[in-house]
């Protein structure tokens, strides 16, 4: 069965900076792009940064590019996004997620999302 399991989340102060990983299992990691989507209280998920299945290629919403950075360590099956200059705004459920279609050769992506792992809560307050 494929998981997909987030943490590093927790309350942190405007300005501040987290980790989130996520570990995976249950499918060929390193051929499938994956994905960070958010949910804020009350409003629907956001894609908010997507890689390839090489990790050569990132892409970013624009709101977060700049403070947001994507990685991926496919030898550990582990995704991880670093937050930088935190905002009230980026408090979130944070969901990583897997693309529908195998891309051994990382030219495919943002095909959709299969599945989603358990989120892991980023609270921005003062």
């Amino acid at each position: 069965d494929v998981q997909l399991q987030a943490s590093g989340g927790g309350l942190v102060q405007p300005g501040g900076y987290l980790s989130l990983s996520c570990a995976a299992s249950g499918f060929t990691f390193s051929t499938y792009a994956m994905y960070w989507v958010r949910q804020a209280p009350g409003k629907g998920p956001e894609c908010v940064s997507g890689i390839n299945s090489g990790g050569d290629s990132v892409s970013y919403l624009p709101s977060v590019k700049g403070r947001f950075t994507i990685s991926r360590d496919n030898a550990q099956n582990t995704l991880y996004l670093h937050i930088d200059s935190l905002k009230p705004e980026d408090t979130a459920v944070y969901y990583c997620a897997k693309d529908t279609n195998y891309a051994p050769s990382g030219t495919s992506w943002y095909n959709g999302m299969d599945y989603w792992g358990e989120g892991t809560l980023v609270t921005v307050s003062s």
